[in-house]
């Protein structure tokens, strides 16, 4: 027997997969992770048996529910599996699926539009990071198509504004978990890397990618097939990760390193993100917002690279592989190195509707029947 959930399959920004209703879902965690595992169809690389995408921007889950919170219309629970793995990490953040929480609770029925424009205030679950997530409902009807475009989706579709409230110290104790705004960190008797350590909706190591003799503007599948370069990553983020007040994380999905390097294109600062182990095709939300107020502090590694605006409020446009991510900071007046708001634009989809079978015997170790 298979046993079948609702489910709305969605793409949020760079990333896809199936959101469903927390109520539809085990209230244990691990009967929960266990379902989990068995809908996206891991651990195997290719994901064959689920509906994971063979990579860690498709192997993504989200589950929404309202929220009895004063001040909250809902809350989101991002959880981040990974093809070969059988591990479900609901402890960071994901911006991209965030951009499609509203659009599911409006198709599901867990908020109704409120006009031409819909804005909700979403919690995510696994940081406690608010936002405010506004989308076009003329008439009263949700809107996919329009003229915004980002880069990582082919074609246009309606914009998707997030504005987030607080993000700071999402992970770790605080915007700069190590106290310090740029780190000299040994790597070995011979090696030490200068890294900003910085956790604004993302903890993230940035260092020039001249550091570990590389440009910041290789192509991905280059920078994935680089196994010296990837082993120095790998041992420099344990090192951060334990700097950050982290600890071990060996075997978790931060923090997330980040090669930079001056623009090419226009933009504030070329990067290339790792996730933490795959060299990401784009770069994601919060990782885009956690890079680009690394820009903004004095004192970072991204000074003399990164071409800053000048004024309060400034528009940071973070390059990657497959275009530009634009986010917009407002700064403290009083204290430049404060960051009072961060906003971007996003764009969502549904993709199918209906539900998603489940094995028995993960459905009935969920604790599901």
């Amino acid at each position: 027997m298979q046993h079948a959930i609702p489910c709305l399959f969605m793409r949020g920004g760079t990333s896809r997969g199936p959101f469903f209703n927390a109520a539809d879902l085990p209230t244990d965690v691990a009967a929960r992770d266990r379902l989990l595992l068995n809908v996206m169809g891991s651990p195997d690389h290719r994901q064959i048996d689920g509906l994971g995408g063979a990579h860690p921007l498709t192997s993504k889950v989200g589950i929404v529910s309202g929220s009895s919170r004063p001040g909250i219309d809902l809350e989101f629970l991002f959880a981040q599996l990974q093809p070969d793995g059988d591990t479900v990490d609901t402890t960071p953040n994901c911006g991209n699926m965030l951009a499609a929480v509203v659009p599911f609770a409006l198709e599901t029925g867990l908020a109704a539009p409120q006009g031409d424009i819909t804005t909700l205030r979403v919690v995510t679950l696994n940081t406690d990071m608010a936002c405010d997530i506004s989308v076009q409902t003329p008439g009263g009807r949700l809107r996919y198509d329009g003229n915004a475009r980002i880069d990582g989706v082919p074609g246009t579709a309606a914009p998707i504004s997030i504005n987030f409230l607080d993000t700071a110290g999402s992970v770790c104790s605080g915007l700069l978990p190590t106290g310090s705004v740029r780190d000299h960190v040994q790597l070995d008797a011979t090696f030490a890397i200068d890294v900003t350590c910085v956790d604004n909706g993302m903890p993230m190591v940035l260092l020039r990618a001249d550091a570990v003799g590389r440009t910041g503007r290789e192509p991905v599948a280059e920078l994935n097939g680089d196994v010296e370069l990837k082993s120095t990553l790998e041992t420099l983020r344990l090192r951060c990760g334990e700097l950050m007040g982290l600890g071990d994380v060996t075997s978790k999905n931060y923090p997330k390193m980040c090669l930079i390097a001056a623009p090419t294109a226009g933009g504030t600062l070329a990067t290339r993100c790792f996730i933490p182990h795959v060299c990401h095709d784009a770069i994601g939300v919060l990782a885009a917002v956690t890079v680009a107020t690394a820009c903004v502090l004095e004192g970072s590694v991204t000074q003399g690279l990164a071409a800053v605006p000048p004024g309060v409020i400034k528009q940071v446009s973070v390059e990657h592989p497959s275009g530009e991510f634009s986010v917009e900071l407002e700064i403290d007046p009083a204290n430049p190195q404060m960051v009072q708001r961060a906003a971007l634009l996003r764009t969502a989809r549904l993709i199918m509707r209906g539900e998603v079978m489940v094995s028995d015997s993960a459905f009935m170790e969920g604790g599901a029947a």
